[in-house]
């Protein structure tokens, strides 16, 4: 009678192939990101350089001028470059004190966290507030954002950003945002939600860091 034994040369093999893919991998990875960073960098230096020539260019011609502050307004509602102003921070948290334990018969634990929808009304106040910028968690609210959520993983601009959610919002008059009977209350006083609001005179929204996709509009037949 014999034992077949395990051959450690074959599974020592299959790990040394497995470490020189994902070592492979790691390098390909490390590479594009470096490719990535030198072009946005580059990117950003072009930037700036426009932006001295287009403030040279303007300095003595009033209708230039006019022109630049409209182009600035539009960048900002494409979120092309940082917005810095007046504004407000608004922080939501789940509800800390909420248990499967604690809550009433028939109610969902689900009621006391914070989900997209949530995010997504206040984000619509804001902009009806007059708002020209808005971020949650630095990442910049374009025309093409979405937001939404699979399980407990939220998403925006498909990245993945998590509680506490923190909007800052630059422009507008936010006066009504915590008005009794509001969203905002109505969270608080029915679910618990941990939300702060702060009127600050110094916010910066940032710019968007992604790839925006243009399409040309089709022919008409």
């Amino acid at each position: 009678a014999y034992e077949i034994m395990p051959s450690r040369v074959g599974s020592e093999m299959c790990i040394r192939d497995r470490d020189y893919a994902n070592n492979d991998l790691r390098d390909q990875v490390l590479k594009s990101k470096e490719k990535y960073d030198n072009a946005f960098a580059e990117l950003e230096k072009v930037n700036k350089e426009l932006e001295k020539y287009r403030t040279k260019v303007t300095d003595n011609d009033s209708s230039a001028s006019e022109k630049q502050e409209k182009l600035k307004k539009d960048n900002a509602i494409l979120g092309l470059n940082d917005v810095t102003g007046e504004g407000i921070i608004v922080t939501l948290d789940d509800n800390k004190n909420a248990s499967v334990s604690s809550v009433t018969a028939g109610d969902d634990i689900s009621n006391y966290l914070v989900h997209e929808i949530d995010l997504l009304k206040i984000v619509n106040e804001l902009k009806n507030a007059g708002a020209i910028a808005i971020s949650i968690n630095d990442q910049r609210i374009i025309p093409t954002t979405s937001i939404n959520c699979a399980g407990n993983i939220t998403r925006v601009n498909g990245e993945i950003v998590g509680t506490p959610f923190v909007i800052k919002a630059v422009g507008g008059s936010f006066d009504t945002l915590e008005r009794p009977g509001g969203y905002i209350d109505w969270l608080r006083e029915d679910y618990g939600i941990d939300i702060t609001v702060k009127k600050q005179s110094n916010v910066t929204v940032e710019k968007y860091n992604g790839c925006l996709l243009y399409t040309s509009p089709s022919p008409r037949d």
